[in-house]
């Protein structure tokens, strides 16, 4: 293992002590993060992981259906009991194509109960298009949803794309990133470690 692995093992292994208090809260109450928590979450942004943002406290997030791939509705509200790494994207999106890739990595390595990656296009993107595009990146793996009106784009202050949004097992929004990411950086993979490993 080198010496990096070794440094981000250990700063997840702190992590994830500071963040086991989440299974030990209030279910009644929706509190995602502490200050201390959300200190030791921090400090294993590496690299491009330093954009994603730990609010100080739990957001509400939007309410507005999206279309699933089947086209039946669906809203966030049917997510809650696992955290979720949720992107909004676009098929013209050039910064999309790049980090796709390392969600459907994400997905493949940790998706289950306690974990899953969310992939909704917003705007206008066919299903068609969608396909394509996943196919062509390698990243055909992950849920073809749109959000064809942007309406829970907007609901979710997307102003731009991408924009990856963490929600708590609770359904709040707990951290955001704004831009592409490597999310198959050790650091990125240490956070959702953390995570997952505070629900245990």
């Amino acid at each position: 293992m080198s010496r990096s692995a070794l440094i981000y093992t250990a700063l997840a292994a702190i992590a994830i002590v500071a963040v086991a208090a989440f299974a030990l809260r209030d279910p009644a109450q929706p509190l995602p993060t502490t200050l201390e928590n959300r200190a030791a979450l921090e400090d294993l942004r590496e690299g491009t992981m330093k954009k994603l943002v730990f609010h100080p406290a739990p957001k509400p997030v939007g309410t507005s259906a999206y279309e699933t791939e089947s086209g039946a509705k669906a809203t966030l509200a049917d997510h809650k009991g696992r955290y979720v790494l949720l992107n909004f994207w676009a098929t013209w999106c050039a910064p999309c194509r790049k980090e796709m890739p390392m969600l459907a990595a994400l997905q493949e390595d940790f998706g289950g109960e306690d974990f899953e990656v969310l992939t909704i296009a917003t705007g206008r993107n066919n299903p068609a298009q969608i396909k394509k595009f996943l196919d062509e990146i390698g990243a055909a793996s992950l849920p073809q949803h749109r959000d064809p009106s942007s309406a829970l784009a907007r609901e979710m202050a997307v102003l731009g794309l991408p924009v990856t949004v963490i929600l708590s097992p609770e359904g709040a929004e707990i951290a955001r990133m704004t831009g592409d990411a490597e999310w198959d950086s050790e650091s990125a993979r240490a956070i959702i470690s953390a995570l997952i490993e505070s629900r245990t």
